[in-house]
């Protein structure tokens, strides 16, 4: 019988895709977790044959929580369900150790083919993604400087770029202001930009495509 971890604040999110996962593998259990504390009470306790989780939730970090169910459960399988933006995402999270990225705007069918590919042990990769990573391939252009950025300077860039406030920031983030402010300003020094403005110029020359979720 196989066991899940679903990971996602929204309980709507979660219901869904216990649907799906009852009915596609009968029988199997699935266990459920909000955020980053709840998700490492679930982990502890069981060895789960595949982890779905999310991508931005309230006090979670979620790439710390990646690196962590990679280096101690390295035989974990994790798929990352999630409105986040793919194409600035996707690379982040298949280097952390996950097996697939797919966007909640899927199809049913898609979801489907990414689950059962992951759990046969095989990456899953949307066409989408599969198309940038083939543009990028002999590629001209050059590094990006956003590969210089910490997972959490990344998702702070990402956030501030898509309009949210330092106080949008730390409440989604659940840290402080001072610590928003404090990632900010690495994160421009190692972009070597001034202000939000030519922070948003640089994400648009590097086509991250941003539009928020």
């Amino acid at each position: 019988m196989k066991l899940f971890l679903l990971i996602d604040d929204h309980e709507i999110v979660r219901s869904g895709l216990k649907n799906v996962l009852l009915e596609l593998f009968k029988p199997c259990e699935i266990m459920e977790a909000y955020d980053e504390r709840t998700a490492l009470v679930q982990l502890k306790a069981h060895h789960f044959d595949l982890v779905i989780m999310d991508v931005q939730m309230p006090e979670t970090d979620t790439a710390g929580l990646m690196e962590y169910i990679k280096n101690r459960y390295p035989g974990s399988r994790v798929l990352i369900f999630s409105m986040s933006p793919e194409n600035v995402y996707a690379k982040r999270f298949f280097r952390a150790g996950a097996m697939g990225f797919l966007s909640k705007n899927s199809s049913v069918s898609e979801l489907k083919k990414a689950l059962e590919l992951v759990l046969k042990d095989r990456k899953y990769i949307s066409e989408s993604l599969a198309e940038q990573l083939a543009a990028e391939i002999g590629s001209q252009q050059p590094d990006n400087p956003f590969e210089k950025l910490s997972s959490r300077e990344f998702e702070i860039a990402n956030l501030l770029m898509n309009g949210k406030s330092g106080t949008d920031i730390s409440e989604l983030l659940s840290i402080n202001s001072s610590t928003v402010g404090t990632h900010k300003a690495r994160l421009f020094e190692k972009l070597d930009v001034a202000n939000l403005p030519e922070l948003i110029e640089l994400g648009r020359l590097y086509k991250l495509n941003l539009h928020g979720g």
